[in-house]
């Protein structure tokens, strides 16, 4: 398997490395100008979607928060002002040219159900972590397969790429008062995506580091080597030892 991930990460790494170079380029606070100001739909906008939401907002995005408590997405949506609205998931899932779908993992089934629909060749960001102690049974199942490709079961059709899920809201809130001086790992088999996604992760001040394929979206949680904030070479480092 180390050899399989060895394999992957040279075939993206041209890719990684224009990546980087483009982001080493832009002033602070120009990359949505630079990447084009996107549509982001919302399912679960609590402390991380919520949180990462506004500060897409905040840099020129357009953003359709949703939830089962429609009344408090209208109200972030009030204070954020300009960019943001909200709608139900439906809503949120139709809008988005990219989606983000940040729920307990026991709700990710009834997600996948309710936007079967919307999600076949839909970008989506996965932030989700099972929790046995909290999702039960379902994390058990999602543990055992890697939630990388657990999620991608769930959400059949969809482009995901699998990132935001191991560093905390309140850290990931403030990266972009000084972007770039730690990587996110991510996650993605579907490479188009990745680069659609990683200016995106860059707006919110992380440096995106593709890992590997969604086989190694496991490895993205709390309680793994890579989670916390770490450089894009620490991340790198610690992910060439993975298995």
């Amino acid at each position: 398997m180390r050899k399989d991930r060895r394999r992957f990460l040279r075939t993206v790494g041209a890719t990684a490395v224009v990546l980087a170079s483009q982001s080493l380029a832009r002033p602070p606070g120009a990359a949505a100008a630079v990447s084009g100001r996107k549509r982001i739909g919302i399912v679960g906008s609590g402390r991380v979607g919520g949180t990462l939401g506004a500060v897409w907002v905040g840099a020129g995005h357009e953003v359709m928060f949703s939830s089962r408590h429609v009344e408090n997405d209208r109200a972030l949506a009030a204070r954020l002002g300009r960019g943001a609205r909200a709608g139900t998931p439906r809503e949120a899932a139709a809008f988005g040219e990219v989606l983000m779908i940040s729920v307990p993992y026991h709700a990710l089934p009834d997600v996948g159900q309710a936007l079967e629909d919307l999600l076949d060749g839909r970008v989506v960001i996965d932030t989700c972590n099972p929790f046995v102690s909290r999702d039960g049974e379902i994390a058990t199942w999602a543990r055992a397969k890697g939630a990388g490709l657990a999620s991608a079961e769930l959400l059949p059709g969809a482009r995901i790429v699998r990132a935001f899920n191991a560093v905390g809201y309140m850290r990931m809130g403030a990266a972009h008062e000084r972007p770039g001086r730690f990587g996110m790992p991510i996650a993605g088999d579907d490479l188009e995506a990745v680069e659609i996604v990683s200016p995106l992760i860059r707006d919110i001040g992380y440096e995106p580091v593709l890992i590997g394929g969604l086989e190694s979206g496991r490895h993205l949680m709390p309680g793994t080597p890579l989670a916390g904030e770490r450089t894009p070479e620490e991340i790198r480092r610690i992910a060439a030892t993975l298995e």
